[in-house]
């Protein structure tokens, strides 16, 4: 835990990392808060049908942007491109505060609120992308996804409970105007960063053929990947819940608790707590070997407080039950995401787990209009009550095939699991991504005088030493010893250089090895940034491997 924090406090204290990640807090805060701002005007001009169809013509321009969004920054500097990315977002959700000042007409406000969440789809791949020029070394890198993750939850809080007050003492015109600032400060934070252009600038940009090329590529990979479709649909289902609490926390907080508008972010903010709770709780998750029983306990924790909430509806109890489905929510997407991770064949890995990311503005289109029916239809109590329902029904259904996924998913090795979480690199990545590291190590052994990595060769694989020692040598020189629980191996990997170093192991040596791009994909977590690394070790070259 104190590396962790040294780890996090290293990028607080880096004027760039500083700069990124306060942005990106902001970026996560604005996400949630004009979401919510968008649904409560809906609402307020014709109820929970409004709501839904309202966040399904957004969702799914939303959603067709993104994967074309998504390349921006593969496709120009990617300093700039984040840049640009906040300054449209000021621009767009200025604008939806100046047509609701102004009195505009709905179809207006729909249509430029539009044009704002479409851009919102830009920020989080160009951030990731972004990182690994901003870091010195693999640890900094590490630390930096760590505190993206951890600001992307406290912003999943902060943006629903500010909204809350603004609605509370105000209107949704006063949660885009707040928030347009918040972007325009997220671009002012961004463009003082201090770096090298040629670290932020693509060698290959991406076009845009390439992006429909790999979609449909992953598409055709699940065609012959049942157990991966049947996972896909369970982790489809939770986010399609997510969609409809969007609508249905509006209805509870102005029809069935009758406190006004102001509860719809309060409520939105219990269930962001919950999550960030959840999550810490799936730490117990990894290494498990099997996991349906999580899944299983995971829904009935998602839905079974929404179903308290619809047959008994209370202020006081309200937040702590939809805090309880926050936890659940957490528990169920972990569980589902590293059972997939297990089964999927490493080839498409990669295309399956994009087109689950794809599919979440789908789902929650689905989830958004589906609540808005049942709410009409039936009322706010019975709706509720069929969302609570929707996931454990899900899973129940499918319990067969799932125990069958369970059987044949292949859990991690406990020690080399202990091993790797105690590193530094790796252990500040949640659970899902130390469970892909995990199915990609390769064990392997070196004799006594063996050279493992050698000066001036291509650089394949990362190296952890499990048990022995090993010498390190540059141009003939001693530079230093390692043992076991140190790794070596990652700068001709970061830095796309030949090894720096010879190693040769002085004692039989038991190793674990990461190929280049799991070890990338990991380090970097983003797929597409892992080939544009520059200068990331600077640090550590003069003195080790």
């Amino acid at each position: 835990m104190k590396e962790r924090l040294q780890l996090v406090a290293a990028v607080v204290r880096d004027p760039n990392l500083r700069r990124v990640e306060l942005a990106f807090l902001g970026f996560k805060m604005t996400e949630s808060a004009v979401w919510i701002a968008i649904l409560v005007y809906a609402f307020g001009r014709g109820g929970a049908a409004t709501a839904g169809i309202v966040a399904v013509i957004q969702l799914i321009p939303a959603g067709l942007v993104a994967p074309f969004g998504a390349f921006a920054g593969d496709r120009f500097r990617r300093d700039r491109a984040l840049f640009f990315g906040y300054l449209g977002q000021a621009v767009a959700m200025g604008g939806v505060a100046v047509a609701l000042y102004a009195g505009a007409s709905s179809t207006i406000v729909y249509a430029v609120a539009i044009v704002a969440s479409a851009s919102i789809t830009l920020t989080r791949p160009t951030h990731a992308a972004l990182l690994p020029s901003l870091c010195r070394t693999a640890e900094d890198l590490s630390a930096a996804n760590a505190v993206t993750g951890l600001a992307e939850s406290v912003g999943l809080f902060a943006g629903p409970f500010a909204a809350g007050i603004l609605l509370t003492h105000s209107s949704s015109a006063s949660v885009f105007a707040v928030f347009a600032a918040v972007s325009m400060l997220g671009a002012l934070l961004v463009a003082g960063l201090r770096l090298d252009p040629d670290a932020v600038q693509p060698k290959e940009p991406i076009v845009a053929g390439d992006v429909l090329r790999e979609t449909f590529a992953g598409f055709r990979a699940l065609r012959y990947e049942r157990r991966a479709r049947l996972l896909i649909l369970v982790l489809s289902a939770g986010t399609a819940v997510v969609g409809a609490l969007d609508i249905l926390l509006v209805a509870v907080a102005i029809d069935l608790l009758d406190k006004g508008q102001g509860w719809t972010g309060f409520l939105n903010s219990a269930f962001g707590v919950g999550g960030i709770a959840g999550a810490l709780l799936t730490v117990i998750l990894i290494g498990r070997q099997r996991l349906t029983p999580s899944l299983v306990w995971g829904a009935i924790l998602f839905g079974a407080p929404l179903v308290i909430v619809g047959v008994a509806p209370a202020v006081a109890t309200a937040p702590l039950l939809l805090a309880a489905t926050g936890a659940g929510r957490s528990v169920t997407y972990v569980a589902g995401s590293t059972l997939l991770q297990r089964i999927a064949p490493d080839e498409v890995l990669a295309r399956v787990f994009g087109i689950l990311e794809g599919l979440a503005m789908f789902a929650l289109a689905i989830g958004s209009i589906s609540a808005a029916v049942l709410a009409q239809a039936f009322g706010i109590r019975t709706a509720l009550m069929c969302v609570g329902a929707y996931v454990p029904a899900t899973i129940l259904l499918l319990w067969v095939p799932l125990l069958s996924v369970d059987r044949g998913a292949k859990a991690p090795d406990a020690e080399a699991l202990a091993l790797l979480r105690r590193l530094p690199i790796f252990a500040p990545l949640p659970p899902p991504a130390i469970e892909r590291i995990m199915a990609h190590l390769i064990r392997s052994e070196a004799a006594t005088g063996q050279v493992i990595i050698r000066e001036g060769d291509e650089g394949d694989r990362f190296y952890v030493i499990a048990d022995g020692d090993v010498d390190v040598t540059r141009q003939g020189a001693h530079v230093g010893d390692l043992h076991a629980g140190d790794y070596f191996g990652e700068i001709a990997l970061l830095r796309d250089v030949p090894r720096t170093a010879t190693v040769t192991a002085t004692t039989p040596t038991q190793l674990l090895a990461l190929d280049r791009d799991p070890f990338l994909e990991a380090v970097t977590g983003h797929p597409r940034s892992r080939e544009r690394l520059a200068a990331v070790v600077d640090k550590r070259l003069p003195s080790e491997p």
